[in-house]
């Protein structure tokens, strides 16, 4: 009797533990690389630490996950909510590790401008993404002359996890990204362009 109650307690502590557990798992959320330690520039970030801590500056994205084998996105960056052909505003481009797959970065270079929303894709999209971003701006009321535009896109390698071969990011997505964007808390990890993206353990 002594041995079989012993048994039921240690059986209800073993309980109470795993779901003790299972609970702080569940709510267990990884560092951010700031919370980690790992500190970008010089300066204090602002309230939500994000890029949409710029007054104006929005996010927005396209996640793409079927199947077993279909793991990308796109990630749009719009400076501001207006016409970005006809409010241009100041930029520049730095690259930390690149094999040519940018696009529109020649032109910022040259005058210092963005005149697109920045958008970010798997590296076979790219052309894909660059062509229906032009189609989204020729389309703004405003821009019916205009005869030249510059998108600008970057790239990231999904390839390991995703089938890039497929080319899954269009003009139907682009759209999608650019209405979604909004300012405020910006979605990380394994979303919009991020989903399928390999760090290479960094």
């Amino acid at each position: 009797m002594k041995s079989f109650r012993f048994l039921s307690i240690s059986i209800i502590v073993c309980l109470l533990v795993f779901s003790f557990l299972a609970v702080e798992g569940q709510e267990a959320k990884r560092p951010r690389a700031r919370e980690a330690g790992v500190e970008v520039g010089i300066l204090p970030p602002g309230p939500l630490n994000a890029i949409t801590d710029v007054s104006g500056v929005m996010v927005g994205h396209q996640t793409q996950i079927r199947g077993d084998n279909v793991r990308t996105g796109l990630t749009v960056i719009l400076p501001h909510n207006g016409n970005l052909f006809r409010e241009k505003v100041p930029g520049a481009v730095f690259i930390g590790n690149a094999f040519g797959k940018l696009a529109g970065s020649t032109q910022v270079n040259e005058l210092g401008e963005i005149e697109t929303p920045i958008m970010l894709a798997s590296t076979l999209n790219v052309p894909r993404v660059a062509d229906a971003t032009i189609d989204y701006m020729l389309a703004l009321p405003g821009n019916e002359d205009v005869q030249s535009i510059n998108p600008l896109v970057g790239e990231t390698n999904d390839g390991y996890l995703n089938d890039i071969r497929g080319r899954h990011v269009g003009r139907e997505e682009v759209f999608a990204a650019i209405k979604s964007a909004r300012g405020g808390p910006v979605e990380e990890g394994t979303v919009g362009a991020g989903t399928g993206t390999v760090a290479f353990g960094f």
